[in-house]
């Protein structure tokens, strides 16, 4: 196990408390949306008239409208934490200003795809229908914004129910009853339904904690120094999303829909435990700005380290129990999948390794933007060169598209322990203490999880690999995990304590 940490302040052990009130409540609603999802992804690739192709479409076009919707938020996912602690301004009048800007932008763009919607297809296979998905720009900028305000107050329950339970399960029965109505254009309906549900499921909680603004009237001066300001955290928003989408963009440069569409079940497959990651984010930007300001960088590393452990060993948990059984997990989806294990065995990794980014850059786009911008860039380049030769060896090696679709992944990988090395490494220097969130004890869960993962796929069947051989490797994981690798801090992440009990 890792040194013990020295004695913290109440403040500190406050702020850890609301880090893993956070975090728990995120981790149930992993859960949560992982049972929602899976119906999503089952109807897709099985029912008649969606499949491989049809998702390959489906996912080419989400590429462009989701990283578009963050552009358009401006960094107010995390930007926002800071100008609301900053500010003596009415909460919802700065939070009117964001979300002004924010409306426009996306509007902007959605006409300009719905104008011109060859970007959004590049295969050229579309409906009408189909094009109508650039409506879900304007509403998914605007959640992202009202969810960070929530978050700023500690409201994580909001994002959950508009996350993990409104959205999965909207996109999942509208699929399902657009299959049987109308399923050439099933998969855009279900998604825009999706969208506008879970911006309802946030919008009505905002407007509760924050209510509606008071004297305010648009500036175009303040949205134009708002605008300029948020570039730096917005872009290094946009790119660290991006990460997760340039392979399915490139990759539908070089391959064929259906080839794409098996990409985007691993992927999302693989997201899923991501979510973990993002969930801690809301929570950790209030708390990092708090501490700026009482320049008190030794609790930010521990928050960082602490918050990265957390993150790390869920991620590998669910890594392992997903990734070993892979041929399953993806053969769940239908049987055209299976041939996409590769790729979600390398994103399962690319998801494990990028903890260490995600935390460091929650600290570092308030102390050093510029620099996490330069990072995030390079990793973004890193992606797209390691993506198209990866791609280009498998063609000439002679190996089909599904092969390529591994390479994209792996370079996904490797890019992003190029930034968590990177990003780490930035904010160690800068706090004067180690961030790194690795701990040698978690080798003890890793290699009996294995171990059963091992016989589990070699003695069992398949459908009984996925019925008990998952829940026996998640068991004997987080066993391993609660007895050798967590200390008494760790296990605030699991159970209602309070920080004094956690620590005694």
């Amino acid at each position: 196990m890792s040194e013990p940490e020295p004695p913290r302040s109440e403040q500190s052990q406050k702020d850890l408390a609301a880090i893993a009130k956070g975090g728990r409540t995120n981790l149930l609603g992993f859960f949560m949306r992982l049972a929602a999802r899976i119906p999503f992804l089952f109807i897709a690739g099985r029912a008649p008239g969606y499949g491989a192709a049809a998702l390959g479409v489906f996912a080419s076009a989400l590429v462009l409208i989701e990283l578009t919707a963050m552009l358009c938020t401006l960094g107010e996912k995390r930007g926002l934490a800071q100008r609301l602690s900053e500010s003596d301004e009415h909460p919802a009048n700065l939070i009117a200003d964001g979300s002004l800007v924010a409306l426009l932008a996306s509007s902007a763009v959605a006409l300009g795809f719905w104008l011109f919607p060859a970007p959004l297809f590049p295969g050229g296979e579309f409906t009408w229908i189909d094009r109508l998905m650039v409506l879900a720009i304007p509403p998914l900028a605007l959640t992202e914004i009202w969810l960070a305000a929530l978050a700023y107050r500690f409201d994580v329950a909001a994002t959950v129910r508009a996350r993990a339970v409104v959205e999965p399960w909207t996109i999942s029965i509208v699929a399902g009853v657009m299959a049987l109505v109308a399923p050439r254009s099933g998969l855009a309906v279900a998604y825009l339904a999706s969208v506008y549900a879970a911006a309802v499921a946030a919008f009505v909680p905002f407007l509760k904690a924050y209510g509606w603004p008071r004297d305010w009237r648009p500036s175009l001066s303040n949205m134009g120094k708002l605008t300029w300001r948020s570039l730096p955290i917005a872009t290094a928003d946009a790119i660290e999303w991006g990460t997760r989408r340039l392979d399915i963009f490139i990759l539908g440069l070089f391959a064929a829909p259906s080839a794409v569409g098996v990409y985007y079940v691993a992927q999302q497959i693989a997201s899923l435990p991501q979510k973990l990651k993002t969930s801690f984010e809301p929570i950790l930007g209030p708390v990092i700005t708090r501490n700026l300001k009482l320049r008190d960088y030794a609790a930010i590393g521990r928050q960082v380290r602490q918050v990265g452990f957390w993150i790390l060993a869920a991620q590998l948990g669910i890594a392992l129990a997903l990734g070993i059984p892979g041929e399953g997990v993806m053969g769940l989806i239908g049987p055209q999948f299976v041939g996409g294990t590769g790729a979600l065995a390398f994103l399962l990794a690319a998801e494990a390794v990028a903890a260490t980014a995600v935390v460091s850059e929650a600290a570092l786009i308030y102390m050093a933007r510029k620099r996490n911008l330069i990072v995030s860039v390079l990793t973004v380049v890193l992606q797209g060169l390691l993506t198209v030769a990866g791609i280009k060896l498998t063609q000439a090696a002679g190996y089909n598209e599904l092969f390529q679709a591994a390479a994209a992944a792996l370079g996904l990988a490797l890019a992003l322990l190029f930034a968590s090395i990177v990003k780490s490494h930035i904010l160690g220097r800068i706090l004067e203490t180690p961030t790194n969130n690795w701990r040698w004890a978690l080798v003890w869960a890793v290699a009996p999880t294995v171990l059963v993962g091992w016989a589990v796929t070699w003695f069992l069947p398949e459908w009984a690999e996925l019925v008990f051989g998952i829940p026996a490797m998640l068991a004997v994981y987080f066993g391993m995990l609660w007895k050798r690798a967590f200390a008494a801090e760790d296990r605030l992440l699991f159970r209602k304590a309070s920080p004094e009990a956690a620590v005694a």
